[in-house]
């Protein structure tokens, strides 16, 4: 829950490698550095960053491993196109909301959820325990007792967690960064708390839960298509209405 804990404290501890990585990481995804030109020299980096090339060399060895730079020897480091960029790691996600959202982006993220999260929920039906369904009934309980956005994401994501591990299938878990990646845009830009559809949501998620506990697989599935789908919408919502007061404000 790194991504979420970090959209709600606001607070980032880096040390200078991570740092290193954090700005060059941001300036590709927002476009500062281009795709397929190279980035400056080593010696022009290690003095903008105030690091050794030491430091510089691995940040560039974690970028790369992220997919966003291919260094090569005596040509320079090239950014690369973002086909190659590894859209399930934690730190692509997060540059990527930094910059700024698209309702494109969040369309594409929230198609990657429809492909995975409906099939987590059948297979959560097929192969949940007592002890796992109580525990998904008291995610829920939480999401409903919830009182501020920041409390009621924390739940939601518990859950969305919860079942990929109830499923007990472990490459669940391989996609499970693009879950809370989806919600963090929810809890930047709108959250159920904040409005009337809070116990709404609640039931919405409580549907999924108790079609796990009765075995009905297309149920579970059926249900959590909707959670997302209600989601997906009601955030898309907030970016039309944040850029038409843009609009009406010039």
């Amino acid at each position: 829950m790194d991504l979420l804990r970090t959209a709600i404290s606001g607070r980032v501890v880096r040390n200078n490698h991570s740092y290193v990585v954090n700005e060059i990481g941001m300036a590709i995804v927002n476009g500062e550095y281009e795709i397929g030109t190279l980035l400056p020299g080593d010696s022009e980096l290690a003095e903008r960053f105030g690091v050794s090339r030491t430091v510089l060399r691995e940040a560039m060895k974690t970028l790369a491993a992220k997919g966003l730079v291919f260094p090569r020897a005596r040509i320079g480091t090239r950014v690369t196109e973002r086909t190659k960029w590894n859209l399930f790691d934690a730190d692509v996600l997060t540059w990527h909301f930094e910059a700024g959202v698209t309702e494109e982006f969040l369309s594409h993220l929230c198609d990657m959820r429809l492909s995975f999260e409906p099939s987590a929920a059948q297979l959560a039906s097929r192969n949940a325990t007592a002890a796992d369904v109580e525990k998904l009934y008291g995610i829920v309980d939480s999401m409903e007792a919830a009182r501020s956005k920041e409390a009621f994401a924390l739940a939601d994501l518990e859950l969305h967690i919860a079942l990929l591990d109830v499923s007990k299938n472990p490459f669940m878990f391989s996609v499970g960064n693009l879950i809370e990646a989806a919600l963090v845009s929810a809890f930047k830009l709108s959250s159920p708390v904040e409005n009337a559809t809070h116990r709404v949501s609640v039931e919405q998620h409580r549907r999924i839960v108790e079609a796990v506990e009765a075995g009905d697989g297309d149920a579970a599935a059926e249900a959590i298509r909707t959670v997302i789908i209600v989601g997906r919408d009601r955030v898309s919502g907030q970016i039309k209405a944040t850029r038409s007061k843009g609009r009406a404000a010039l």
